[in-house]
């Protein structure tokens, strides 16, 4: 395999994706609509093709001028997208489709690609486009692979948790760096476990995937050892070079001033938590995360990143105040 075509590629994972790819040797091109800022620039070897992913034709003459040996499919929000590309592209040797751990349908620790039922998703879900129906689409995205594998396709699909590092236009995981970096003590309210992933970790099981997965198999991604929210605090201010006291509180005092816990960035009622057996068997190793929070850290204290998600401090420090007297 010598070529990857990535639909998406210029913001988060594609980005990263992009990266892993080139990095291995590989010729990549990038095919979207062009309405976030490339930041591959002439020179990076880079081709772009400009085009709606929902529009057959325009991924049709991708197809055309690329003939792509790998197709990662980063922009696969409805079943529908997945059905096209893997109608399109079927003669490629992989088709990796990003789906998400919020695919699953059953709340079970841990979540097995071959054991957790799926999200059901009726036709009125596949065609919404709220936040409320992200898992349920996701989950008909993964059944589309599964189809066209059985159909003979190489098509394969990658299930990450909550994503963090470089670039993560979302800000959740920026959002407590801003915090860590700016105050001593921290509110965070009472969490159950959950699982996240490097972003440079997605892009590289992506890649071993589309090399040694075998058609119609999902692939979970994930930290293999799983921190706790105090713990990512605590890797966050050693990278810093701080230190940061959290101040844990349950739902009631935060709801009597108005709060409520899911406004917390990685916040979660119940545990969350892919096993990563089945990837790490294809012989990818996911990077230690007291060496992606550093990085993590480093990239945005050098762009001066500002994360625009979760409570103001004027919000939690009647809070943190009322605990601490």
């Amino acid at each position: 395999m010598d070529s990857v075509l990535i639909i998406g590629g210029t913001r988060f994972i594609g980005r990263h994706t992009v990266s892993e790819f080139r990095d291995r040797g590989y010729s990549v091109s990038i095919f979207n609509r062009g309405h976030h800022e490339n930041p591959f620039a002439e020179g990076s070897g880079i081709d772009h093709i400009e085009g709606d992913r929902t529009d057959d034709s325009a991924l049709a003459r991708a197809q055309t001028v690329v003939n792509p040996d790998v197709v990662v499919d980063c922009t696969a929000y409805h079943p529908h997208d997945v059905e096209q590309a893997t109608s399109i592209f079927d003669d490629a040797d992989a088709y990796v489709y990003i789906s998400s751990g919020a695919a699953y349908g059953e709340e079970v620790v841990p979540k097995r690609e071959d054991e957790t039922p799926l999200c059901a998703c009726t036709p009125a879900q596949a065609r919404d486009e709220t936040a409320a129906t992200y898992g349920n689409r996701k989950a008909a995205g993964d059944r589309a692979v599964f189809e066209a594998a059985a159909d003979g396709v190489r098509a394969m699909s990658v299930r990450p948790p909550i994503v963090f590092g470089p670039h993560d236009y979302t800000g959740r995981f920026d959002y407590w760096i801003d915090r860590v970096t700016q105050f001593d003590e921290l509110l965070v309210p009472h969490t159950k476990l959950r699982q996240l992933v490097y972003v440079r970790d997605v892009a590289s099981a992506i890649r071993t995937i589309a090399e040694s997965g075998t058609a119609g198999n999902a692939y979970n991604v994930g930290t293999h050892t799983i921190p706790t929210l105090s713990e990512w605090l605590e890797l966050i201010a050693t990278a810093c070079e701080t230190s940061v006291t959290p101040v844990f509180v349950d739902h009631h005092r935060l709801a009597a001033v108005g709060l409520d816990p899911d406004v917390f960035p990685l916040y979660r009622d119940r545990p969350h938590v892919l096993s990563t057996d089945k990837l790490e068997a294809l012989g990818w190793k996911p990077t230690p995360p007291e060496d992606a929070v550093t990085a993590t850290v480093a990239h945005v204290t050098a762009t001066g990143t500002e994360s625009e998600v979760g409570p103001d401090h004027s919000e939690t420090q009647p809070v943190l105040e009322s605990i601490v007297q």
